[in-house]
């Protein structure tokens, strides 16, 4: 079988997967139950260890309410920044099909894509709304850019699916780590993660799929370009996805100085934004996109460092 044809045989595999296992904002989630009543005072949202801020020494001196206060918000602004983010991959999803030709497989797995990550955006919005938190997602520069990025759908598809794995791969890596830490989160807030993360798994493997079967065949030079490119897609949008808005966090009461320690000047934050990437640095070793150029990028980026030995490997810190 080509790479080709397996290609293709993974497609209808993902594809029947979205058939018998999807979910549906508004039936899936019992958006009404007592148990998912969203309590500011709830002290089930304290954020845990295994985000970077609830893990730092000031977040876990500040008194209860406090920490419950700002741990709500953090939840609602990570929430408000994937439904940003998955806005604009839908976008250029579409306006990648709009020319695909007949046949292609790829259209009907997309398409499914999409439609999940529709839910998602209703999903991540309903309880932004419900939070009533005020939060803005995104950094404004990603807000304005998220107007043109849909663009690189059709015109850089291999830099498009980059950065859906920039942005897809670090907001699953700190869901996979809270869910995995066992701590006392509220239930509402598991019971998105647990739907983000089923079904993400599926979008994250298409474009590791995806850039598997088509860089390989690119020139020497478009290899080249996207080589250095990949990380610094990756560190940039990584950025948009964990690191909050420096007025927004200020407004809530969280120093300047502590988000540029945890992101990512201290020892841990340095760590986290390293394995981070483990996975995609796996890919860029297989595809052909590690090489002496390249290699410095990542490094200048602080986003060196071993590949996993297989995707989803824990951080060894969690294993």
């Amino acid at each position: 079988m080509t790479s080709v044809q397996s290609y293709h045989e993974r497609l209808r595999t993902l594809s029947e997967a979205s058939v018998h296992i999807h979910f549906d904002a508004f039936t899936d989630i019992d958006w009404d139950h007592p148990d998912f009543a969203v309590d500011p005072a709830d002290p089930r949202w304290v954020l845990p260890a295994a985000d970077p801020l609830g893990g730092h020494p000031w977040y876990q001196a500040q008194p209860l309410e406090v920490r419950t206060r700002i741990g709500l918000w953090r939840y609602a602004n990570i929430v408000k920044v994937g439904m940003q983010f998955e806005n604009v991959l839908i976008r250029g999803v579409m306006d990648y099909l709009f020319a695909l030709r007949n046949q292609n497989p790829e259209f009907r797995y997309l398409t499914h894509e999409v439609t999940e990550e529709c839910h998602h955006t209703q999903m991540f919005q309903e309880f932004v709304n419900r939070a009533g938190a005020d939060v803005p997602g995104g950094r404004r520069s990603f807000r304005v850019l998220s107007r043109f990025l849909p663009l690189a759908g059709s015109l850089v598809p291999e830099s498009f699916f980059t950065g859906v794995l920039a942005g897809e791969e670090p907001i699953d890596h700190l869901q996979k780590a809270i869910l995995r830490g066992g701590d006392d989160i509220h239930p509402l807030m598991r019971r998105l993660m647990q739907i983000h993360v089923a079904e993400e798994a599926r979008h994250i493997s298409f474009a590791h799929e995806f850039l598997r079967v088509k860089v390989p065949g690119y020139g020497k030079a478009r290899r080249g370009a996207l080589s250095v490119a990949f990380p610094v897609i990756m560190r940039v949008l990584g950025d948009v996805i964990m690191v909050p808005d420096k007025k927004a966090a200020e407004t809530i009461g969280v120093p300047h100085w502590v988000v540029k320690d945890i992101f990512w000047k201290s020892p841990d934050g340095e760590k986290m934004l390293r394995d981070l990437f483990s996975d995609v640095r796996m890919l860029a070793e297989d595809i052909g996109l590690m090489n002496r150029t390249s290699r410095r990028v990542w490094k200048a980026l602080r986003i060196d460092g071993r590949p996993s030995r297989h995707r989803g490997e824990p951080a060894p810190h969690a294993a």
